[in-house]
């Protein structure tokens, strides 16, 4: 390393000798380039000692055979990072700063070695919990992959001549962040489209338009809960509302489901939650529908006790043989309890990333505020791409020809089993949705499933006979497997 350079030697030639020793005519790199890495680097190694003064530019340029303004932006760039400070009428000198590397000052004020402060673990307690306990499938494309629906059937043509369409008529406020909680038309498209399918009472004033199901329910557990209230959760059930939750420091509280969706409430529950999840009209992953008198049973409690019902309405548009039933949202008489969760990954294509809630009146502020505050959200192109595809009628359209396709496979996959398995293996919640469960005899192990040598009867069960898409998952005492149509 250098000797640092004295302020007297400063004053001749040796600052121009320091510079041209390392300076090169026929370098690969600019003179621009050049002269700053030597200027810097010397500073940065205190060759060039604070208090510094740097010959005048002309004199530096002369010295190096260079432009003088070449000199000048070294010297502004050096200035505006702080190694360097001007006067005007005084010169350009090297800045005072902590000398590198940086030593601590002890008690007395002088310096010492450093302190080494204790190493924290890569990952923090509760992001090594979510990661431990992640429930998202690592394949997201393929034959029987869990929770992704067919997109190889969808119209992309169609879609990209409305892509075009919209993109042609872009106004400047599309290109911006959004602000109003969705783009105006597809909050009206969104909230037709439920009260004529789905009998719900709402107005466009109260769809929300977020970028999936998972950003919705975070701005559910950040503004209707603190860390330590407790949220009510479906046995078995999602496990995005179980991480999410989790992670925003509540108290998960699991409550059995059975053939009629959530359970009576256990009188160990007797303290209310703060939040409550279902999937009433096909759950996940049982796939059973909750009976009228369990839904008005929790709509009476949630109102009591002050309770936020989330309503998951998953996949509810695929139903075999009957019409979607009607959202739990539409059964509340006065409509403030319930937040309801839609989206279209899995009607459209999940890469689209669009979701919407429809929330009481009194939310839709805050949530809107929220949304721009934490998320700045945007995509008001694809919004408005989405609005005319349904207004057009190929919502509809899409839904209802993939409707028959679903049905198709799980027919042909129902089939297969009664042929390989007959009756042995109980079919649970297989008439809607783009999964059924399979039950298992009480003495196959689900995990033995999965490593080639549980026995059915005569024949040993594996993950191969239906793919690499099953699912597992213990249901109380009883094993089940989920079978995926996509």
């Amino acid at each position: 390393m250098m000797e640092p350079i004295s302020e007297p030697m400063a004053r001749g030639a040796t600052l121009p000798d320091f510079v041209l020793s390392q300076f090169e005519q026929n370098s690969d790199l600019h003179d621009h380039r050049q002269l700053y890495l030597i200027l810097q680097r010397g500073i940065r190694d205190s060759v060039l000692p604070a208090r510094l003064k740097l010959p005048p530019t002309r004199v530096l340029a002369k010295a190096l055979g260079i432009a003088r303004n070449t000199v000048v932006h070294v010297y502004e760039q050096l200035a505006l990072e702080g190694y360097v400070h001007a006067g005007v009428g005084r010169g350009t000198y090297v800045s005072v700063g902590e000398p590198l590397p940086f030593r601590h000052r002890g008690a007395s004020g002088k310096r010492g070695v450093p302190r080494v402060a204790p190493r924290r673990a890569l990952i923090s307690a509760r992001g090594d919990r979510l990661l431990t306990e992640a429930g998202v499938a690592p394949r997201q494309w393929g034959a029987f992959a869990p929770g992704v629906p067919e997109v190889r059937l969808f119209p992309v043509r169609t879609w990209n001549r409305l892509h075009a369409k919209v993109w042609r008529a872009a106004l400047p406020e599309q290109l911006t962040y959004a602000t109003q909680g969705g783009y105006g038309p597809l909050r009206e498209a969104v909230a037709g489209y439920l009260r004529s399918t789905r009998g719900m009472l709402c107005t466009p004033e109260q769809v929300v338009v977020t970028s999936g199901t998972q950003q919705s329910l975070q701005l559910v557990a950040q503004l209707l809960a603190d860390a330590g209230d407790s949220a009510w959760i479906e046995d078995p059930g999602y496990w995005g509302a179980r991480s999410i939750f989790r992670m925003n420091g509540l108290t998960l509280v699991p409550v059995p489901v059975d053939e009629q969706g959530l359970a009576p409430l256990p009188a160990h529950l007797a303290v209310p939650p703060r939040l409550m999840f279902v999937s009433p009209s096909h759950q996940y992953p049982t796939g059973v529908v909750m009976s009228h008198g369990r839904r008005s049973e929790l709509l009476a409690y949630a109102a009591a006790h002050d309770v936020w019902v989330i309503e998951d309405d998953y996949d509810s548009e695929f139903r075999y043989g009957s019409r979607p039933l009607p959202a739990l949202q539409g059964l509340e008489e006065k409509g403030n309890r319930v937040i309801y969760l839609g989206t279209f990954s899995k009607t459209l294509f999940p890469g689209l990333r669009l979701a919407y809630m429809v929330l009481p009146s009194d939310l839709v502020e805050p949530f809107r505020i929220a949304l721009l505050e934490l998320f700045r959200e945007g995509q008001t192109m694809n919004q408005a791409v989405l609005a005319r595809f349904i207004d057009d009628g190929h919502y509809i359209s899409h839904i209802r020809r993939m409707r028959a396709v679903y049905h198709a496979r799980h027919d042909a996959l129902i089939e297969a089993v009664r042929k390989h398995f007959g009756h042995s293996l109980p079919i649970i919640g297989g008439d809607a949705g783009l999964h059924f469960v399979l039950g298992l005899p009480e003495s196959v192990d689900d995990g033995a499933v999965t490593l080639n040598n549980a026995k059915v009867g005569d024949r040993t069960l594996d993950a191969t006979d239906f793919k690499d898409g099953v699912a597992l998952l213990k249901r109380g005492k009883r094993n089940v497997c989920v079978l995926s149509l996509s």
